[in-house]
């Protein structure tokens, strides 16, 4: 979306990103005019060994020489990250369910969206639970963030958070691939992380559950390929 932003704005766009990232996300990110640094996680890893790519955007807004040329929203830290899902993904949640939502599952990442949702639901109703997924150590869950490698960003606010369930990659992406699979669901592998969650939860029958879906297949193709044979998705080769 920044991406995109500037470039109608016609302001110059830099983004840091993990080189970890999907060569997808990359590519489009380039197809938009932004300049795209991929940035190995160590870089910089002062005490948290996954944050290169913040560190490098942190230094080109404090860097002498290059200050003046940038400035950084910084998601991590934004409090209009918060109030953007508190005014509008909370709202809508209690909205569709008729105020009904009993449990909202969402993954620890930049923490708007579980800040700012769990906010506008706690406010309404107290009892509603709140089900952070966190990927383990090491992890290849683009977006999702384990705080033993990654520091906690600013605007979390731990204290709305009921639980929070660990997810190893092998069940997110299993589960992903069932979602599209059995009900054509193109979503990204954190999304098969917090589905997945959420289906090891004991649910009462009368329970409202709403899973946040972060994002789409599409920039995580690659990621998936090596994963589609283990789930018994037929890979067929035609040779001349």
């Amino acid at each position: 979306a920044l991406a995109a932003l500037s470039n109608l704005l016609g302001v110059p766009c830099t983004i840091t990103i993990p080189s970890g990232a999907p060569e997808e996300k990359i590519t489009l990110l380039r197809l938009l005019g932004a300049e795209v640094w991929p940035t190995p996680d160590d870089l910089c890893p002062i005490d948290h060994p996954k944050d290169g790519a913040i560190a490098l955007a942190r230094s080109f807004v404090t860097g002498e020489a290059t200050k003046d040329h940038y400035v950084m929203p910084n998601q991590y830290e934004n409090p209009d990250n918060v109030r953007a899902h508190y005014e509008t993904t909370g709202a809508e949640i209690w909205d569709q369910t008729e105020g009904k939502v009993t449990h909202f599952f969402a993954g620890y990442g930049t923490c708007g969206t579980i800040t700012g949702v769990a906010k506008f639901l706690k406010e309404r109703n107290p009892d509603v639970r709140i089900v952070a997924i966190e990927p383990e150590k090491g992890h290849h869950l683009s977006g999702l963030k384990n705080f033993q490698e990654s520091k906690k960003p600013v605007i979390l606010d731990e204290s709305l958070i009921d639980k929070t369930v660990r997810v190893p990659d092998a069940p997110a992406y299993e589960t992903a691939i069932r979602l599209a699979r059995e009900e054509s669901l193109l979503v990204g592998p954190s999304t098969g992380a917090i589905v997945w969650a959420a289906l090891q939860e004991k649910l009462p029958a009368d329970a409202v559950a709403v899973c946040i879906s972060p994002d789409s297949a599409f920039k995580y193709a690659s990621h998936y390929a090596p994963h589609l044979a283990d789930a018994g998705v037929p890979i067929v080769a035609v040779t001349a």
